[in-house]
């Protein structure tokens, strides 16, 4: 007899989805995190100064917010409350332009100028659709039949299909609608001109529109902090500080859930899978990296498009020429001159982030696997150019590349928040083709963003793993 029907190793919110769902059907589940902390990329700590609260990596949660199984779980009972600033997103140009993004979509539109009958006809079906069509396909995985009626799946799939840089020029002729789309696009950290791109595009700006792009109160280690809640009123253990290198660290378990990179969870299992599975996982793609920034400031920042301000999120990087330039750059193993810039100003509308009357920033630009460049001053030149007279706000900065953010997180291998490159079939067949979560050790299973649906803070990756353990477990 085991000592519990299953382990989970890390504790994210895929990882702490799976142990809940088992826990809930009444299996004895233990979960293993090597660091202090829970929560893995979902966690807030004090980076700079006392008082100031910054989220390590994870930091706007439209996936949270849409997630069938968090909506299940009725996580605001356990204190998680979503903060909806006043527009989900903001895209600056120069001259004091900006492309925002509305929860409306007609007032979106109203002002993209000659694109707003354009961009009206594009949205407003999508959003209609957004639980019957979008949600379906993007939170399951792509093996699961789409639910929502075939017109419209298909009506979606042929837009998905395309780079996000010809349809953005194929149907839109401002550059500010042009720009918010490519901003969208380049979360998937694939070169624009790259099919499929548009899905991430499309998937980013209908979920503004249908549920935000929130963020949560006090940090998102909010949403582990109720997920441990849920898990440990179901009878679920959690203990931290218990890095898992081999098999024989969870001799105890039934089966063995991996919320951690597909690559460390071959590294782990050894020679209790096939050379054959091993081959293929090495065959799985590394993502680009980040370079993150996190700062504390005496004041709210000053965008030159004042507009700006209502959004918690801005994308800095110019144009779509720009923003594909960037993104081909770093794909190519370059740090781009004037990069990709995604950033938080979480304080603006959470005043529990920072001391009254001051403020955080979070950015990050993205860079090569495992680069050792410093791309500080570079992001900080998007700063001065969106932002100018920033500088004399800053009261202190925290910087992680690539090597200290594996080092915070085992799983982001140089660098890679995503579990995996997230261009070509590796966006949707991960890691490897047509059998996610299983390994061929039945004991073994994948539950992290390495296999579908893929990065973003939703807990579908753990909850769909959890499901095929419950039924082994059950047999």
């Amino acid at each position: 007899m085991k000592r519990f029907d299953a382990v989970v190793v890390g504790s994210g919110p895929n990882g702490l989805s799976a142990a809940v769902a088992l826990a809930r059907a009444g299996f004895s589940v233990k979960v293993l995190e090597a660091q202090p902390t829970p929560g893995g990329g979902a966690r807030t700590l004090p980076l700079t100064l006392p008082g100031y609260r910054h989220d390590v990596c994870s930091a706007i949660h439209p996936l949270a917010a849409a997630s069938p199984f968090f909506r299940s779980l009725k996580l605001e009972a356990k204190g998680v409350r979503f903060i909806h600033p006043d527009a989900p997103l903001a895209h600056p140009l120069d001259g004091g332009q900006v492309a925002m993004l509305e929860r409306s979509v007609d007032e979106t539109a109203a002002g993209l100028g000659p694109d707003e009958q354009r961009y009206r006809k594009l949205m407003a079906p999508l959003v209609r659709d957004f639980d019957e069509v979008l949600l379906p396909l993007v939170m399951n995985p792509v093996t699961q039949p789409p639910l929502g009626t075939p017109v419209k799946s298909a009506r979606f799939g042929v837009m998905a299909l395309q780079s996000a840089q010809a349809f953005a020029e194929s149907h839109f002729v401002d550059p500010r609608t042009r720009a918010l789309l490519g901003g969208c696009a380049a979360h998937s950290f694939a070169p624009l001109s790259a099919p499929l791109t548009n899905s991430v595009a499309l998937m980013l700006a209908v979920s503004g529109h249908a549920v935000g792009w929130p963020m949560l109160e006090g940090g998102s280690q909010a949403l582990v902090h109720a997920l441990l809640e849920v898990l440990r009123e179901a009878g679920g253990e959690l203990e931290t500080g218990r890095p898992v290198t081999s098999l024989a660290d969870v001799d105890d378990a039934g089966v063995v859930l991996f919320d951690t990179n597909a690559h460390v969870m071959s590294a782990i299992c050894g020679e209790a899978l096939p050379t054959a599975w091993h081959e293929e996982v090495a065959a799985f793609r590394r993502g680009q990296a980040v370079f993150k920034l996190d700062y504390a400031l005496s004041g709210p920042m000053p965008w030159a498009a004042r507009r700006a301000s209502r959004a918690g999120t801005l994308h800095l990087g110019g144009t779509l020429d720009e923003l594909a330039t960037s993104e081909a750059a770093v794909n190519a193993g370059q740090v781009s001159d004037r990069p990709y810039t995604l950033v938080a100003q979480h304080s603006s509308f959470d005043p529990t982030r920072a001391p009254a009357g001051h403020h955080t920033l979070w950015a990050y630009c993205h860079v090569p696997n495992g680069s050792t460049f410093d791309a500080t001053e570079r992001i900080e030149a998007q700063f001065d150019r969106f932002a100018p007279g920033w500088r004399s706000l800053v009261l202190a900065r925290a910087s992680k590349g690539p090597k200290e953010l594996e080092a915070g997180n085992a799983n982001y291998l140089g660098g890679d928040i995503s579990a995996g490159a997230m261009d070509g079939l590796q966006l949707f067949l991960r890691p490897t083709i047509g059998r996610p979560y299983v390994t061929p050790n039945p004991r073994l299973l994948l539950c992290s963003s390495s296999a579908p649906p893929g990065p973003g803070v939703h807990g579908m990756c753990g909850f769909h793993a959890a499901q095929v353990a419950i039924t082994r477990l059950r047999k």
